[in-house]
């Protein structure tokens, strides 16, 4: 009687453990099969928001001159969605007051990209992937806050025209960037430069230069290495002299030196006949200079002159020889007028 009671125990024991094991189990498949449901709505729901992000994206394409063009304006947009690599065609990004923060990294992936115009945005750093746009050939990042610039910036070999200004801590440029052969437009003015970097020195297809409102204390004494240089803007800077190898741009055209800490004009410069404008406004120059009545019969807007101009310029450099030569000529004379006075006493 007890080896059969403890039989009918052990059978109950099993049986309690086995529904238990089947209870689970039903669980857990009854766990699974909600999250595969989940699972499945959100991906769903995913295709459902990308598919109608997309379509919102495709909204914004226009096509100028054969190009096809995203242009996004006074839109928030804070990050771009990874559904954009459907428009990988795409040859030209126009995105301005977006609010973007990053340049997101699958912007590799846009090979046909020709113009990425990203200006006034938030933008904090520039992705190494931006090298592997090699067809890119205008870089447009002005009105963000950039720090610096990524070195393989210098793979984009088609790049022609970049512009950084008003980025506020962007203060250097990695050395690498003088591998950009084909850049003639530089827009660096509104940040934190001391001085012109040396990569910038050495482009050489440079031909227009905005430096305006930095902190340069001084140009380069080689600066005109820069031999295809026609316009350089150097406005509201510490200039407080300039190289004399300035006159050796022979290229230079229009040179803008307003509100900086100027005492002089090198001479020099007054062989630079291919000048056509300067403006030496707002400096502390050493002499007070006016320029010569105008010609009876002369209109004034026929004449075109500027106060601080390239006329100014020459009157200035004449005008600093000839008191130059009258100091000169006035040291000299005090010691012989002591000899003549010496003599008569004798």
């Amino acid at each position: 009687m007890t080896g059969v009671t403890v039989c009918f125990g052990t059978v109950n024991s099993i049986k309690a453990l086995w529904e238990t094991r089947i209870k689970k189990s039903k669980e857990d498949l009854k766990r699974e099969n909600e999250q595969r449901e989940r699972a499945a709505v959100v991906r769903l729901t995913g295709a459902w928001e990308d598919r109608i992000t997309l379509a919102k994206l495709k909204e914004k394409l226009v096509t100028e001159d054969g190009r096809v063009i995203l242009r996004i304006e006074n839109e928030e947009w804070k990050t771009l969605p990874a559904v954009m690599v459907q428009l990988s065609q795409l040859q030209e990004w126009q995105l301005h007051r977006t609010g973007l923060q990053k340049i997101p990294r699958f912007i590799s992936s846009f090979q046909s990209l020709i113009v990425l115009d990203l200006s006034r945005n938030a933008i904090t750093e520039i992705p190494r992937e931006i090298g592997k746009l090699s067809r890119l050939r205008e870089l447009l990042v002005s009105y963000n806050r950039l720090s610096c610039v990524p070195e393989e910036l210098s793979d984009c070999d088609s790049l022609e025209k970049l512009e950084l200004a008003m980025n506020r801590d962007l203060d250097d440029l990695p050395e690498q960037l003088s591998n950009l052969k084909k850049l003639y437009h530089l827009d660096l003015s509104m940040n934190q430069f001391i001085t012109i970097p040396e990569c910038v020195v050495s482009l050489p297809a440079l031909e227009w230069l905005d430096m305006g409102g930095n902190r340069l204390e001084r140009l380069p004494d080689d600066i005109h290495r820069m031999e295809k240089l026609h316009t350089l803007w150097l406005q509201r800077n510490q200039l407080e002299y300039l190289p004399d190898n300035i006159s050796r741009m022979h290229s230079l055209d229009t040179l803008v030196l307003s509100r900086n800490k100027l005492r002089d004009i090198p001479p020099l410069m007054e062989a630079m006949t291919n000048l056509r404008f300067v403006n030496f406004r707002d400096n502390p120059l050493t002499y007070d200079v006016t320029l010569p009545d105008m010609e009876e019969g002369v209109a004034e807007e026929e004449c075109d002159r500027e106060m601080f101009g390239r006329e100014f310029m020459h009157h200035y450099i004449h005008e600093a020889r000839k008191r130059g030569l009258q100091t000169y000529t006035s040291v000299l004379n005090v010691p012989l007028e002591g000899v003549i006075e010496m003599a008569s006493s004798l």
